[in-house]
């Protein structure tokens, strides 16, 4: 697992937009927003993909990003009509940074299926 830009975001070293921030999760906004609203939710633990998750020692973390993403989906007014999470793992799942996020997605109807 090497150095992304996720890495410099989360030391500072690279100016983004956040919108929540704890001691283990970093939330910002998306450069190439593909909605709305599209928030960038990263664990500051570095973790590659999903297969590199342990499931039994990260399992908190885990709960902590889906409760950012409940947290920044409610400030942001999208829990009444709904938003997206996705997780992309790998090249064919179009993880374009390696380094495990969320993306939450929000502010318009969601096509199904998303490509």
């Amino acid at each position: 697992m090497g150095e992304t830009i996720f890495s410099k975001i989360i030391r500072k070293e690279i100016p983004a937009a956040v919108v929540y921030e704890t001691d283990s999760v970093l939330a910002f906004k998306d450069i190439n927003p593909q909605a709305p609203v599209h928030i960038l939710i990263i664990p500051k633990k570095i973790i590659d993909k999903i297969h590199n998750f342990d499931t039994r020692s990260d399992s908190e973390l885990l709960a902590e990003l889906f409760q950012a993403a409940q947290q920044i989906a409610e400030e942001h007014g999208l829990s009444k009509n709904g938003y997206r999470l996705v997780i992309n793992n790998g090249n064919d799942g179009g993880q374009e940074v390696e380094h495990l996020h969320l993306h939450l997605l929000g502010g318009r109807k969601m096509n199904w299926p998303p490509g």
